[in-house]
């Protein structure tokens, strides 16, 4: 595989003689498989053969030495170079980059490496104190996991706030400790997330009393922010800031071939950014011109008619966009590793294009869209039972709450002269 990157012989047979020769190797195959460009190949085979070289002359003798060279190698490196590792930023994206292909090559060779990169899983707060509050909250309330997360970040925040004022033990809380604690998040978020997180505390200070771990049920002195119903008018916008929205897609690139599916699915046909993501080949019937989505929040599937606009957008992203490979999932990351695309992918990606449209909205991202596509559908005058069917909404109260404003009557008073308003 080195003679695919690599013209010299000399070179390639300098790189086999390394003493991690063959770990450099059994990774150049790993990147090929994953598509990675041969640029990125070129640039990381020095480095590792550096590495190498480095852990070597420090003592390393086995494999499974490695792992504790990756940092000494780093300060080498920046101490060569004369730069400050603390305050350059330029600096710390080098280190990113020095890392990253050390990292990946240390979990491709030795088992259950896990060093470098970002955790994809939280870690449970109070696991000490409260080691069973996520069972409880898995086995007992049968939460899913995105509900489960959202509930370790608030904890998260809840823990680094009694580690910060020194309170070590959970028989120590007391109203007064919980009310500093809620007002200090009061000024950093909104009030919506401070409704969960008084949701969250609750639940756990609950789950403390019924387990003994406190004298008495502090929940009793936590009183969420009130959330008057249909209080906040959706964050739609409109058609005419969709087209100019669309029109900044490149369509002539990889991206923006995949990029403007996604967009015109969250935009015709209201979908979630899960529903996106979670998209396959089996979804789409073309004999039939159907889309279907399957497992909907509301705990049903919907098939949609495919219209030609799609439908001519994913052919041309299947043909000349999407990965080869065997995975049945619609949508792909642009560059290796080609992963399929996350949720999160998926409404950043939205979010992109509306800046760059330069739309005001307030929190832009795939939901815009679909309230895009619901506020559309109001104004059309159908009906709420048909719109909350189409886009999937749990309960007609989901719905309703397009109807306490009409947009375009509101457009219309804001641009004459305001003499006569029915």
């Amino acid at each position: 595989m080195l003679e695919r990157y690599f013209i010299r012989p000399a070179t390639i047979e300098r790189i086999r003689t390394s003493w991690i020769g063959a770990l450099i190797e059994r990774y150049v195959v790993w990147l090929t498989e994953q598509g990675y460009a041969p640029r990125c190949v070129l640039i990381r085979v020095p480095l590792l053969m550096r590495f190498g070289e480095f852990a070597q002359e420090s003592g390393a003798t086995i494999w499974e030495e490695l792992p504790k060279y990756v940092d000494p190698f780093v300060n080498s490196w920046l101490n060569k170079r004369g730069k400050d590792r603390s305050k350059d930023v330029s600096t710390k994206v080098a280190v990113r980059t020095i890392c990253g292909p050390i990292h990946q090559l240390l979990r491709l060779i030795i088992p259950g490496y896990s060093g470098g990169g970002r955790s994809r899983k939280l870690t449970d707060p109070f696991m000490v104190q409260a080691q069973g509050f996520f069972t409880y909250l898995r086995s007992e309330r049968g939460l899913r996991e995105t509900t489960i997360i959202q509930y370790s970040h608030y904890l998260c925040c809840f823990e680094a706030y009694l580690r910060n004022i020194n309170l070590n033990s959970l028989s120590e809380l007391s109203p007064a400790v919980l009310s500093a604690f809620i007002t200090t998040q009061c000024s950093q978020v909104g009030k919506r997330s401070i409704q969960w997180l008084c949701n969250v505390l609750k639940v756990f200070l609950r789950y403390l009393h019924r387990e003994s771990l406190i004298g008495r049920d502090l929940s009793l002195h936590i009183e969420s922010p009130r959330r008057y119903k249909h209080s906040q008018i959706p964050r739609s916008i409109s058609w005419d800031e969709v087209r100019r929205m669309l029109k900044t897609v490149d369509r002539r690139s990889r991206v923006g071939k995949r990029d403007f599916v996604i967009l015109l699915l969250l935009v015709t046909y209201g979908l979630r950014a899960r529903e996106v993501a979670a998209l396959t080949l089996d979804d789409i019937d073309w004999r039939r011109d159907r889309l279907r989505i399957p497992e909907r929040k509301s705990g049903h599937s919907t098939a949609y008619p495919l219209l030609p606009i799609i439908g001519e957008a994913i052919l041309d992203y299947l043909q000349n966009s999407r990965p080869k490979t065997s995975e049945r999932a619609l949508f792909f990351r642009a560059i290796a590793p080609y992963t399929p695309l996350t949720y999160v992918a998926v409404s950043l990606r939205a979010k992109h294009y509306l800046r760059k449209a330069d739309i005001d909205i307030q929190r832009p991202g795939s939901h815009t869209l679909r309230h895009t596509c619901v506020q559309r559908l109001i104004d059309a005058q159908m009906s709420f039972k048909t719109i909350g069917d189409y886009v999937g909404h749990r309960s007609p109260d989901a719905t309703k709450v397009y109807a306490k404003v009409s947009i375009e009557t509101l457009r219309e008073v804001a641009m004459g002269d305001g003499e006569v308003v029915v």
